[in-house]
């Protein structure tokens, strides 16, 4: 892959916990505008790796690369404000606060005037904050969430609350967003959706590291898939190279004793689950 090509680069990424080694010894390369997907098992580490990427935890081995510059060892917010966003497997929206509320409110941190002006309202201020949520709202009208913009957003159906964590993570224009089971708990219509709206965000220009367990999300929308089993790399390529690779079918089914003949009735199901 040409190196002006690749935004994030995963080089011998690893993280122990105690005697665990949650991920071990992990390279990927993610090129810009790809929607790449990473997968495995319950409990391979595909978290933690989103965890090392952002900034949660600290690596003990190896390092990420943003632009080909190391981003490990830095804060969260330094991430984030360098263009890596994300969402995480359980929603964590701000009870009390709108949906517009809920969007904006991290990227305060991100505005340019002074906390003085802010007290003061200069027109300076006041100019970037109106920028801030004419853009929240946009992002908000990409999801068809616009109408509920000032709505609790903890009261709002499960599908729309997963929205809403999505428009704050895109509201900052990320060059990256980190997608964690963006598809957990939704039903089979907001499931669909869901690949029409991540094809829409790459739309934007923005390049989409994947976490889903649901297979027709996963196979639908990736340009690449790696997955891990654990904490280590078992297999990379295209969905339908992915789909076959008898280590991935392995990784997710367990070993068998019996001779390949005997577990057709097993593998097959497994692999219209990717279909």
């Amino acid at each position: 892959m040409d190196t002006s090509a690749i935004l994030l680069e995963l080089e011998h990424l690893g993280i122990q916990f105690g005697g665990l080694r949650a991920v071990d010894d992990l390279s990927l390369k993610v090129a810009k505008g790809s929607i790449f997907g990473l997968i495995g098992p319950n409990g391979s580490g595909k978290s933690t790796v989103f965890n090392l990427i952002t900034g949660v935890y600290r690596p003990t081995s190896g390092q990420a690369l943003l632009h080909g510059r190391p981003i490990s060892g830095l804060p969260p917010h330094r991430i984030a404000a360098l263009g890596i966003r994300r969402t995480f497997q359980a929603i964590r929206l701000f009870p009390g606060m709108t949906v517009l509320e809920n969007v904006i409110a991290g990227e305060h941190l991100q505005l340019q005037q002074r906390w003085w002006q802010g007290l003061l309202r200069t027109a300076s201020q006041r100019r970037e904050e109106n920028a801030l949520v004419d853009r929240a709202m946009d992002v908000l009208g990409m999801l068809q969430l616009g109408n509920m913009a000032h709505e609790q957003a903890t009261a709002l159906p499960y599908g729309a609350q997963r929205g809403v964590e999505l428009a704050r993570a895109l509201v900052g224009n990320p060059e990256m967003i980190i997608l964690d089971e963006p598809a957990a708990g939704l039903n089979d219509n907001e499931s669909a959706a869901l690949n029409d709206t991540i094809r829409a965000i790459r739309g934007m220009g923005v390049t989409i590291l994947l976490v889903e367990h649901d297979m027709n999300v996963i196979m639908n929308v990736t340009d690449h898939i790696a997955v891990i089993n654990f904490g280590r790399l078992i297999a990379e390529g295209r969905p339908g190279e992915i789909r076959s690779n008898p280590k991935v079918i392995e990784a997710y089914l367990g070993q068998d004793d019996d001779p390949p003949a005997a577990r057709h009735d097993v593998v097959k199901p497994v692999r219209q689950e990717y279909a």
